[in-house]
């Protein structure tokens, strides 16, 4: 079992026993969205010393622990699971919970790091161009984009930090586009 350097924070006592089913990790459990200081000061001390992966769960509230996480104790890792990948098997929630043994490993695998410091590289208006951001196909689009590019799913406003946060760079950005534009122009 591969053993991981980082300390993993998750959201809960299900998701780190999902994690020591895949991986041989530590974790550090947020109980909620409401994280506490005590918590961030864990995970700040975490970072310091081993790195931190950040991987809560794909929806809205897993977002905000992760938005929280990021703002706080800065240049933390990000493991991404897709929403499919992460449904219960009675279709009542999602969660890093519910994801296999192999997508949880997946995730891992593809590990993005944070850098505040990279530059725009993908423009707002090359965004709402590509039909990410406006229009009736948006969010399946941007949904598409995060399983190609690895960076999960976003809103339309967030999508350009998470770009740059993840130094995506336009290179990257059009190949995962074109990809997506053929995949749509097959199934039609």
């Amino acid at each position: 079992m591969k053993k991981i350097k980082e300390v993993i924070v998750v959201e809960g006592k299900d998701d780190t026993v999902a994690i020591k089913k895949a991986v041989d990790a530590d974790t550090i459990e947020t109980n909620g969205s409401a994280i506490s200081e005590a918590t961030i000061e864990q995970i700040r001390l975490a970072q310091e010393k081993r790195g931190v992966i950040i991987f809560t769960d794909p929806d809205f509230p897993g977002e905000k622990i992760r938005k929280t996480i990021s703002e706080k104790v800065p240049g933390c890792k990000h493991a991404f699971l897709q929403q499919n990948e992460a449904k219960a098997k009675n279709g009542k929630g999602i969660g890093v919970e519910h994801a296999s043994i192999h997508a949880i490993r997946k995730a891992l695998e593809s590990v993005k790091e944070e850098m505040a410091e990279f530059p725009i590289q993908i423009e707002y208006h090359e965004l709402i161009e590509a039909g990410l951001i406006g229009g009736t196909l948006a969010k399946r689009r941007r949904e598409r984009l995060g399983q190609l590019l690895k960076i999960g799913y976003t809103n339309g406003k967030q999508l350009q930090k998470r770009l740059r946060m993840f130094q995506i760079t336009r290179a990257a950005f059009y190949e995962a586009l074109e990809v997506m534009i053929q995949e749509e122009h097959s199934h039609e």
